[in-house]
């Protein structure tokens, strides 16, 4: 057993720094998946893990550590802004605007209860940064805030976040569930009849794809080229074919009209009365094109893998009038979209295609869907998107009123260039494809190393700040820095802006970046609609967590 010892005993050796940080990690990641009373902190066992080894004598060389903490941060907000960045920039589209309204009220709530905080106590700003982070569950803020001290103090006189982010932690998480409890009990919310309202108050943003066939009767087209129509209805649709004296045609946008042609139109359901009053009488499909009975249209998902199709746009391919299949939708890193002619697709795309199985092998074959190429990792374009995002975050730049040079850091370039690349990519033709198996497993590895990292970096602190330090008085400041925006933002939510129930758990758990509150909000609602409001302003809100906690830094050290 002296081999043991002695491997135990040199704390610098490699294969101890190896064993330590995976007993770390093993072990927090086992408890994450433990529930109490129906909640789990989850990955944030790995800090307290790292923590209690820390205190039982574990530690790892300084520098390792340092290395470690720092490249798992990279790869955790690198793979974060690949999963969110499509998704950044559709959430200012529709419902979502008012989402990310209250999303960013919360953020500034939140700095604001800290700001005053910090003048009404004389509590240090790296100390409430470090409360915030836990405060918020928010794990990129606390490295990001790490790096950025770094940065202003010089790497020896760094004080470590780390005691201050697990003391509001766990609070951090039971708050936002305390908030939900309290709205439903005092405002004896009815979760079914809100559900009611929602699938109401939605109804009319459904899509229901639809075919029907329509006589020309409306002689203002007659003689007219079928464009016409496209250019009279402003949304998308798809005339395929038309039957003409008893003869099936295929049509296209250079087709003429005449007195008595029948359309066969796909389209959202909800518009058929447009289509009705433009062109003229609804007619049963079975009386002119015979074949549709025969002829069985399916709808299939297809991967797009084939490097030829990204230089072209939808108009170029020109699917529906080479093979006769309509295009209804585009899956696209976690957002769905209806494409229109000026739709670049990029590798990984999943197409929906609507049309007969033959025509549907043919389409598939041409895009690629090539479940080996998705698997394939792409790891030359990942390193190249860090290291852009690491000299993006190492540049210096001024901003008025601070005295020294300001820098994104470690944490927000990356943040940056892999949100930009994952939105723009594809029209540079930037192979930045990642499975979401890939990301997730790429983003776990960089979350759990880091956080084993500032758990082994508490060095033999944290109990004693608990019993006779700060730590309770800095529980008690977590917890004002959770409630009072959760519930700003809950109240403004509910009264000004008049989100449902469902809706405003999962607003909360999104400002907070909390997926245990999520859990729970789907769980209690049995609901997936929180997980839709909270995608909604995740994105943002992750973005804002990291940047302000680096701002706060910036400004009041």
């Amino acid at each position: 057993m002296d081999w043991f010892i002695n491997l135990m005993n040199n704390h610098e050796s490699v294969a101890y720094t190896v064993i330590v940080y995976s007993i770390v990690i093993a072990i927090g990641v086992a408890l994450g998946k433990v529930k109490f009373f129906g909640i789990s902190f989850g990955i944030a066992w790995v800090l307290f893990v790292g923590i209690a080894m820390a205190e039982l004598g574990f530690t790892v060389n300084g520098h390792i550590q340092h290395f470690v903490k720092e490249f798992g941060l990279i790869l955790f907000v690198y793979t974060i802004g690949l999963q969110v960045g499509p998704g950044f920039f559709a959430a200012f589209k529709k419902e979502g605007v008012k989402f990310n309204l209250l999303a960013i009220l919360s953020v500034l709530t939140c700095v604001a209860t800290v700001i005053a905080i910090h003048f009404l106590t004389g509590t240090d700003m790296a100390t409430l940064v470090g409360i915030m982070s836990g405060a918020v569950t928010n794990t990129p803020g606390l490295g990001a805030a790490q790096a950025t001290l770094e940065d202003v103090l010089g790497a020896g006189q760094v004080p470590s976040l780390t005691t201050m982010y697990a003391v509001a932690y766990p609070f951090g998480v039971f708050g936002i569930i305390l908030v939900m409890l309290m709205f439903k009990g005092f405002l004896k919310v009815n979760v079914e009849a809100e559900k009611r309202l929602n699938t109401w108050r939605h109804a009319k943003d459904q899509v229901v794809i639809n075919r029907f066939a329509i006589r020309v009767t409306n002689p203002q087209l007659f003689g007219k080229k079928l464009h016409v129509i496209k250019e009279t209805l402003d949304f998308d649709f798809t005339i395929s074919r038309m039957c003409r004296n008893g003869e099936i045609l295929m049509a296209d946008s250079q087709t003429h009209i005449k007195e008595g042609d029948v359309v066969l139109i796909v389209a959202n359901q909800r518009e058929n009365e447009k289509f009705l009053n433009l062109i003229g009488e609804n007619v049963l499909i079975s009386d002119y094109f015979p074949d549709e009975k025969e002829m069985r249209y399916t709808s299939r998902r297809i991967n797009v893998t084939q490097r030829a199709i990204f230089t072209k746009t939808l108009a170029e391919l020109d699917v529906r009038k080479r093979f006769g299949v309509t295009i209804t939708r585009v899956y696209r890193a976690g957002l769905e979209f209806v494409p229109s002619a000026h739709t670049k697709l990029q590798f990984g795309d999943t197409i929906t295609v609507i049309g007969d199985e033959t025509h549907i092998q043919l389409v598939s074959k041409e895009f690629g869907n090539s479940k080996k190429r998705l698997q394939t990792p792409h790891i030359a374009e990942l390193f190249m998107g860090i290291t852009l995002g690491v000299l993006l975050g190492s540049i210096p730049f001024s901003i008025p009123g601070i005295p020294g040079a300001v820098k994104l850091g470690l944490a927000g370039g990356p943040l940056i260039v892999a949100i930009l690349i994952s939105r723009y990519g594809g029209a540079l033709s930037v192979t930045h494809y990642v499975s979401q198996s890939a990301n997730l497993m790429i983003r776990e590895i960089g979350i759990v190393l880091f956080l084993a990292s500032v758990g082994l970096d508490a060095n033999a602190h944290f109990i004693d700040t608990i019993i006779h330090g700060q730590g309770l008085y800095w529980m008690g400041l977590g917890a004002i820095i959770t409630l009072v925006p959760l519930l700003v933002t809950a109240m403004v939510a509910r009264f000004k802006a008049k989100l449902d129930y469902m809706e405003t758990c999962g607003l909360l758990s999104g400002a907070s970046t909390d997926p245990p509150a999520l859990a729970f909000a789907n769980e209690m609602t049995n609901s997936d609609i929180p997980a839709l409001t909270y995608a909604s302003v995740y994105p943002l809100t992750t973005f804002m967590r990291i940047m302000v906690a680096q701002l706060l830094i910036v400004f009041f050290m």
